[in-house]
């Protein structure tokens, strides 16, 4: 009976520990995720960086404007060369990943809306609010960039 008993407890023991590394073993499999993107993904996505990265660059144009008080240069460089901006945007959040895809579209709209008030502050000749404005530009800027998977 004792005998039976301990076969019994010891094939328990097995199979929990048998259950224990199969478990164990599959976490670490399970933790291995597929690439966010394909290298056909990154390509597509990679021919809008250098327009955004030119944007970018150009942005110090719109701060000397503004920091000149130079207001209807300050439009007129809204409406021109940044005009396309928010399209180009668009078109790298509509290639992200489901997670950053969300993240880039908020950034682009934020971009947009900051702009429209940088706009509007030219207007008014609102230093203050045109200079607050540009910095929140510059950062959204720079984390929609961060968003853009590398070569």
């Amino acid at each position: 009976m004792l005998k039976v008993r301990f076969r019994s407890i010891l094939a328990l023991m097995l199979a929990l520990v048998a259950t224990f590394t199969i478990s164990c073993s599959s976490v670490t499999a399970a933790t291995k995720t597929a690439p966010k993107y394909t290298p056909a993904q990154i390509e597509q996505i990679q021919q809008y960086v250098p327009a955004l990265e030119e944007f970018r660059d150009r942005m110090s144009e719109l701060q000397t404007m503004i920091q000149q008080r130079r207001w209807v240069d300050v439009g007129t460089f809204i409406h021109g060369p940044l005009g396309e901006l928010r399209r180009s945007m668009n078109r790298v959040a509509a290639n992200l990943s489901p997670q950053d895809k969300e993240a880039a579209r908020e950034a682009a709209k934020d971009i947009y809306s900051d702009l429209v008030r940088i706009d509007q502050a030219a207007k008014e000749a609102n230093y203050q609010k045109a200079v607050s404005n540009f910095r929140s530009v510059l950062q959204e800027f720079d984390g929609f960039l961060n968003l853009i998977p590398k070569a």
